[in-house]
């Protein structure tokens, strides 16, 4: 399975815009959530770890409709 990774940066692009790119960086993991700082957040937030397929993910800006999502 496909982990993610302390003090990697990893990137999605916009369901919208392609040419927009939300990247976040790992700070910290648990076995259930990450900690991350990036695009449109003003301090590191944790956040859930769901398994979807063979990896791992999260929702950076939480869930909604055209939420991005981070897989590892």
């Amino acid at each position: 399975m496909k982990k993610f990774e302390i003090n990697k940066t990893y990137t999605t692009r916009s369901v919208c815009d392609y040419d927009c790119i939300f990247s976040y960086t790992v700070v910290s993991r648990t076995d259930k959530t990450v900690k991350i700082i990036g695009d449109l957040l003003d301090k590191p937030v944790s956040r859930k770890i769901r398994v979807w397929g063979n990896e791992e993910s999260f929702l950076p800006l939480g869930s909604y409709s055209m939420a991005p999502v981070i897989t590892a």
